[in-house]
């Protein structure tokens, strides 16, 4: 009688930071909320890269201008309004067709990253097999979002590999470039939260002692 109740009085194990899980969860879904709004920014923006008197984006190609300021005796620039969507005319072999793939693919990943998105948040709103499912099917498509978002931005690297310089590169492509890697790393982080979730041990069940 003495043993069992020195073994009742010991806790059961530790409970589940519910605290932390859950301001991990949301921190994942803040940043790939975060992830999405810029990629879709440089996919709609497409002017990626800058060198010398041309801008090379993702649906145009324009001559850029040189002008000299009359009153500060500064150099400005400014896009002319020679702007064409037939992007052979840049030179460049297989230029169209790259970057007509190159855009797909970049789409795609947003489009895979905003359902990734949607399974995220509609897993808070339900509980057991059916939140741990949408949790992990979200979490893949975000890491899809993340493949296909860094397959799109080699490509563009690749086709332009003769101009591109690290000057070069506008804002909107390091947005582009900053929501792959956010991709990634949310996409790892939330299935590494899935995967260690199993392993803490369950409030009111002394597994161990």
């Amino acid at each position: 009688m003495l043993c069992l109740k020195i073994v009742g009085a010991v806790p059961h194990g530790k409970s589940t930071p519910l605290f932390l899980d859950v301001f991990c969860r949301s921190l994942i879904i803040l940043c790939t909320s975060l992830s999405v709004v810029l990629s879709s920014v440089a996919v709609c923006d497409g002017h990626w890269l800058l060198t010398g008197r041309h801008m090379f984006g993702l649906w145009y190609f324009c001559s850029v201008e040189q002008q000299q300021s009359s009153e500060l005796g500064s150099q400005s620039f400014k896009a002319s309004s020679n702007c064409t969507r037939h992007l052979e005319e840049a030179g460049v072999d297989g230029l169209g067709l790259g970057l007509a793939a190159c855009r797909s693919v970049i789409t795609l990943a947003v489009v895979s990253a905003i359902f990734g998105l949607e399974l995220l948040v509609m897993s808070q709103a339900s509980e057991g097999r059916d939140s741990s499912r949408r949790w992990t099917l979200g979490a893949r498509l975000v890491l899809l979002a993340g493949l296909m978002a860094a397959g799109g931005v080699a490509t563009f690297v690749l086709l332009l590999g003769t101009f591109a310089t690290l000057l070069g590169f506008t804002l909107t492509f390091w947005c582009q470039f900053t929501a792959t890697f956010l991709f990634f790393l949310n996409g790892m982080a939330a299935r590494h939260i899935q995967h260690i979730e199993p392993l803490l041990p369950i409030r009111g069940h002394p597994d161990k002692l």
